[in-house]
């Protein structure tokens, strides 16, 4: 049974940084498409940064330079360090993953992906 568990989340002020976490279980990270999402209120969900079981990643254009997402198989972990953070990075995020074929698990593929943990907020105020 796939389990996802976010931690990290919490209030920063403009330019600061933040990493999030994401527990898994269940599965194997190394062979599966993991991804950020996040979504703000009264705003669909975006996909933020995937890493596919090839270790290449992939970025929304808004995060680019700011955000870097990485995971460690040894402990079945995935992390998103957010730096320069901005007011609109405020937002719920959840973690995702699914086995998808690495040349899908990109953000202008948006792949859909099955398994969600139950999100961590972040909030950036001026």
């Amino acid at each position: 049974q796939v389990h996802l568990v976010e931690s990290g989340g919490g209030s920063v002020q403009v330019g600061g940084s933040l990493r999030l976490s994401c527990a898994a279980s269940g599965f194997t990270s190394s062979m599966y498409c993991m991804g950020w999402f996040r979504q703000a209120p009264g705003k669909g969900r975006e996909g933020v940064a995937f890493i596919a079981s090839d270790d290449s990643t992939s970025y929304a254009d808004s995060v680019k330079g700011r955000f870097t997402i990485t995971k460690d198989n040894a402990k079945n972990t995935l992390y998103l360090q957010m730096n320069s953070l901005k007011p609109e990075d405020t937002a719920m995020y959840y973690c995702a993953a699914d086995y998808v074929f690495d040349p899908y698990c990109r953000s202008d593929r948006a792949p859909d992906l099955r398994f969600w943990g139950q999100g961590t907020q972040v909030t950036v105020s001026s």
